[in-house]
């Protein structure tokens, strides 16, 4: 499986912190944005990793990231011209994804569980069909709502509904089989003048090949769009790391654990950042190891 993290958009309702670089270049806590939905396909075992972002933003990305050789990925870039809606990503992707199934990953989402790898790792070794999750929120009306009958199984999907039929929010998160391509391609446009993810979804749905996974109460769920959930993010990384001295999003650690980087490239990698917490916490996870 491939995975593409879509970084696009202007980021209008972060203005004017976005009015000159990508709201995925912000930073959350100690780290940029970005960090987090990579690190969500890095742990899903996905090393084949797509960026598509703004003309203007993409460069970041790249001085940032590079080619992923540091860590032991791939990572490869793509130009969304404008913002035409997240389906759109398997069209500029197509080439990218092949005849591979993919993750697509929204690069302002966050995910924090303590058996998530797991399920992560699970839902990369899809073969047919789509993974969406289901996570219960106080606010549906803001997202993509999943509507599940007596069985918990899905029996409609509405896009930012004026009244939800469910309290279950659809995540920036999904697993596709490789049909996904050609049906983002059969995608209409909606009246915003996008090229909708439900309707993608949908697709699945009426082919009877769309499963969910429910997410219950560990899994923690933030979408930094504006201003307050960027501070909650924020807040709620902080209070994690320093609770539990373990950190979220740390691509370095997550490419050790995983056997993509030596002790010495850990090493290697931490000594730019020893003025930083961070770097300390990659010294002490190779030092760990040694004693």
């Amino acid at each position: 499986m491939k995975g593409i993290i879509l970084a696009g958009g202007s980021g209008t309702r972060l203005y004017p912190l976005t009015k000159s670089i990508s709201k995925q270049i912000l930073p959350i806590y100690d780290k940029p944005m970005i960090y987090y939905p990579l690190s969500v396909l890095m742990l899903a075992g996905i090393r084949e990793i797509l960026i598509i972002s703004t003309p203007r933003d993409v460069d970041i990305f790249k001085e940032l990231l590079g080619n992923g050789d540091n860590i032991g990925i791939r990572i490869e870039y793509a130009i969304q011209d404008n913002p035409n809606g997240i389906a759109e990503s398997f069209i500029i992707g197509e080439k990218f994804i092949g005849n591979s199934s993919v993750a697509l990953v929204l690069g302002d989402n966050i995910f924090y569980g303590s058996n998530f790898g797991n399920i992560l790792l699970e839902s990369s070794n899809l073969v047919e069909g789509a993974i969406i999750f289901g996570c219960f929120v106080k606010n549906p009306k803001d997202y993509g709502v999943i509507e599940l009958d007596q069985n918990m199984s899905p029996i409609s999907i509405e896009e930012k509904p004026e009244n939800p039929k469910s309290s279950f929010a659809i995540p920036g998160l999904y697993f596709f089989d490789n049909k996904v391509v050609n049906i983002a391609k059969s995608v209409q446009p909606s009246d915003r003048g996008e090229l909708e993810i439900t309707s993608v979804i949908n697709e699945y749905l009426k082919l009877g090949q769309l499963n969910v996974h429910l997410a219950g109460r560990g899994l923690a769920w933030l979408d930094t769009g504006t201003h307050e959930s960027l501070l909650e993010a924020s807040n709620f990384v902080e209070a994690i790391q320093k609770r539990q001295g373990l950190y979220i999003a740390c691509i370095e650690e997550i490419a050790y654990r995983r056997g993509y980087i030596s002790k010495d490239k850990l090493v290697e990698l931490a000594q730019p950042l020893v003025k930083t917490d961070y770097g300390k916490y990659l010294l002490e996870l190779a030092n760990e190891e040694q004693s």
